[in-house]
């Protein structure tokens, strides 16, 4: 389960620690360093989280137990032409979709199937597969793509020192050995790795709160890059970049370190309210989920258009739930003078400032708005 190191394409978490002060020789001249510019237009990056446990050590089942290798996690990454916004998209690992030919890295052809679980791209043809598919799904070209597994995902997240999470309730999963208080918490390395894999520790249990319990510290990771003004640090970012090519998984497109800080630097820009994560639309069915067609166009237009996704209310039992001390802290409201006219927005009537919401099962939020997790704890699981 991998999904922190997603928003920030590859450059998610700091390693600049490990980073020792060069050493100038005296036959160097001072003068500034060389720049190195973000990407040309936009772009779309695809991370697999791999569930293997192979050659991964102890603490998450047999390492040598040969299994099929699923994605646990699916995110997809889409940049706007201008900078101007990215998209997180999660696909819920038991959603049925349609699976086109895929040729495995051992060179073996698996046959194209109408319907099977989308976590099991990985198992049929590798990462080509998983991107076949969701290709076909979307509609996006997907230009980069990378595959990290468990150990990956602890280490990275222990490099970037730490992501605050609030917790609302307190969370206990005896499948990841994850215990947690209610109330913030700064995560990373093995705790980071339990918080995100578990799923019966918040919400209802299921995949889908697992992924708004994702959305949680994906949103944290981001202020908390941007605070740090890591993606604005070509040095941080290079840093960042050799521990992804130490931990990932690459595709041929995304192994040179300059790519990857020209991707991250493509996000340096964005206001946090524009970095949304959404849950790629769904409805259940017997044995798992299925696209809610309707909806997932909407969603896709949406981005295709570049334009960020403007979410509507909605309410799930397995959502992430509002801060419960904001109540506390909220600034009184002033009292209404009726002799002083209320201000206009222009957004109410000027139509091409009014942005239509996408369906209300279109789930998710945005990197400004500070969540919490809807702990679950043993007796109601």
């Amino acid at each position: 389960m991998v999904s922190g190191v997603s928003v920030a394409a590859l450059a998610t978490l700091n390693v600049a620690t490990s980073v020792k002060e060069p050493i100038r020789l005296d036959s160097e001249t001072a003068g500034p360093i060389p720049q190195i510019s973000s990407i040309d237009g936009g772009a779309n990056l695809l991370l697999v989280g791999s569930d293997s446990r192979v050659g991964q050590g102890g603490g998450y089942g047999d390492p040598d137990e040969e299994t099929a290798v699923l994605n646990d996690v699916t995110m997809l990454l889409h940049i706007a032409e201008d900078h101007s916004s990215a998209t997180v998209v999660s696909f819920p690992r038991d959603t049925y979709v349609p699976i086109p030919e895929c040729t495995g890295p051992d060179g073996e052809t698996y046959s194209a199937m109408s319907s099977q679980k989308i976590n099991t791209t990985l198992s049929y043809g590798g990462l080509n597969c998983t991107v076949s598919t969701v290709e076909e799904l979307t509609g996006l070209p997907i230009q980069y793509a990378a595959v990290v597994q468990f150990n990956g995902v602890a280490a990275m997240s222990e490099a970037v020192g730490g992501v605050p999470v609030c917790i609302a309730e307190p969370i206990v999963d005896e499948h990841t050995d994850l215990d947690l208080a209610a109330g913030e918490h700064e995560l990373k390395g093995l705790e980071a790795l339990q918080f995100l894999r578990t799923r019966y520790g918040v919400g209802d249990g299921s995949d889908l709160g697992r992924i708004s319990n994702q959305q949680v510290f994906l949103s944290s990771l981001v202020r908390t890059l941007k605070s740090a003004e890591t993606l604005s640090d070509p040095i941080k970012l290079y840093s960042i970049a050799k521990a992804a090519v130490d931990n990932m998984e690459l595709s041929t497109s995304l192994q040179s370190m300059d790519t990857m800080v020209s991707i991250a630097m493509a996000l340096k820009d964005i206001p946090l309210e524009k970095v949304v994560f959404v849950q790629y639309p769904v409805y259940n069915v017997d044995g798992g989920v299925e696209p809610d067609e309707s909806a997932a166009d909407d969603l896709m237009a949406s981005i295709l258009a570049d334009a960020s996704p403007t979410l509507a209310p909605g309410e799930a039992d397995f959502r992430s739930v509002a801060d419960p001390a904001a109540a506390a802290t909220e600034a009184p409201v002033e009292p209404v003078d009726p002799a002083v006219p209320a201000p206009t927005d222009p957004a109410a009537t000027d139509p091409a400032t009014t942005e239509e919401a996408l369906p209300s099962n279109v789930y998710g939020q945005d990197a400004s708005q500070y969540t919490c997790s809807a702990g679950r704890t043993l007796a109601d699981q």
